[in-house]
């Protein structure tokens, strides 16, 4: 049973409840500045007609000398501060700037000073000609109503939009929420679209198909270690046992009783080295990761001869020569330990599958070159190996040499080419740096 407490929040309901949040907070602010709005019209509209008044009075002073009666009876002229109402003069003496007032029982008063210097002021009682003032409760009230219906309307837009939006992510969730390595996809961004989303399918594929190669190459590990140390450890154990039976005979004075025991121990040796190339070479291909250790440019000849001396025993009673060139005195842009697993795997197979003639070894443009004289190796083998890899490939039976290299040469971004007929003709293009 799932514990509640790392059960992960819906991000349809997220959505939903935030895209709700912000409608009523738009609303809210949409009717607030609606609700100044109608106050600045109304009191736009009660100026003007202040202003109108104004003019009609300053206009017959002009012409007759003296100020008329006002033509509407909201509105009085006063010709003192101090015979303004009472309800609004101490607020006109504390800012004589203001042109709007609010006075006692409701009362509502606009100004116009129609002279300066003369101290005489326009003034207009408008508390009936508010419009919007007196329903303010119900503009208020409907603008709550609309509120309410725009978040159920934003709520529906907000549950069709999560749920499109949450849909795709839903099922890449559910597609890799607890798969099984054995079951992992192998290609399923093609179905999402082509957007964050599919950038993120994407991802997880290209990442589970880098889990899956290296589920693989766990699995080539398992199975050549297992394949490839059979035969040394088989060599151990029957000269052991060889061993044990010859010096516990119970006719010690036979001649033909006697074994050497330096060839004995020295059959064990090459097996335990057979064994320890194996193992550190699978082990170096059986990561992802590249070899921390950075590319110089090292001698290519020592390496070589190097190679051959821990390979000679291969060679004991065949009638084999092993040729190197001058051109192989050169130095190569690589990692040494990486080019002594190659150069190890390459000769080993040379010298074990040629049994007599010769094992050449060349460098020419870049590339070296390890030809032999054996029997070969057959043509779908040979197109196996220069082939390239492919998702899900798994190395052959024809020996774990060139299956070996192969791999290297992948890992190192080298170039490798097999050619057999009478022999075989290995070659090894490097990477320019």
């Amino acid at each position: 049973m799932k514990n509640k407490a790392n059960k992960p929040h819906s991000l349809s309901r997220r959505i939903v409840a935030q895209f709700c949040i912000f409608t009523l907070f738009i609303s809210a602010i949409y009717c607030f500045f609606c609700l100044i709005l109608l106050y600045n019209l109304e009191d736009r509209f009660i100026e003007r007609e202040v202003a109108q008044e104004a003019e009609y009075l300053q206009t017959q002073h002009q012409q007759n000398g003296q100020w008329p009666n006002t033509r509407a009876a909201h509105m009085s002229v006063y010709f003192s501060e101090n015979t303004l109402p009472v309800d609004m003069q101490q607020q006109f003496l504390a800012e004589p700037q203001r042109i709007e007032f609010y006075g006692a029982e409701g009362r509502h008063y606009h100004l116009y000073t129609l002279s300066k210097s003369e101290n005489i002021y326009l003034v207009a009682e408008v508390s009936q000609k508010l419009l919007v003032r007196p329903i303010r409760d119900g503009v208020i009230q409907f603008f709550l109503i609309c509120g309410g219906i725009l978040s159920l309307v934003a709520f529906f837009i907000a549950w069709m939009l999560g749920r499109k939006t949450a849909t795709p992510l839903k099922q890449l969730a559910d597609l890799v929420d607890g798969v099984a390595p054995e079951n992992i996809p192998k290609t399923f961004a093609h179905n999402f679209p082509n957007n964050e989303i599919g950038v993120l399918a994407r991802t997880l594929e290209n990442s589970m198909q880098q889990i899956s190669k290296a589920l693989e190459r766990e699995k080539c590990f398992t199975r050549d270690t297992s394949h490839e140390l059979r035969t040394p450890v088989a060599i151990i154990k029957n000269a052991v046992e060889v061993y044990q039976e010859k010096n516990h005979l119970h006719h010690p004075e036979s001649s033909n009783a006697q074994i050497n025991n330096s060839a004995l121990i020295n059959r064990i040796s090459d097996a335990a080295m057979q064994m320890e190339q194996t193992v550190n070479t699978l082990l170096i291909l059986a990561r992802e990761e590249h070899n921390t250790e950075s590319k110089t440019l090292i001698q290519l000849l020592p390496l070589v001869e190097q190679s051959i001396l821990d390979h000679s025993y291969i060679l004991n009673g065949k009638a084999v020569e092993v040729d190197v060139t001058n051109n192989c005195n050169t130095k190569i842009h690589a990692q040494s330990g990486m080019l002594k697993v190659l150069l190890d795997n390459l000769l080993s197979n040379a010298f074990q599958y040629t049994n007599h003639g010769e094992v050449k070894v060349d460098f020419l443009n870049n590339q070296l070159v390890i030809s032999d004289t054996g029997l070969g190796i057959e043509e779908n083998i040979s197109s196996h190996i220069t082939a390239p890899a492919v998702k899900g490939s798994q190395s052959t039976g024809y020996g774990f040499g060139l299956s070996i290299v192969k791999r290297l040469c992948e890992h190192q971004g080298w170039q490798l080419t097999v050619e057999s007929n009478k022999g075989t003709v290995v070659s090894v293009l490097f990477a320019n740096e």
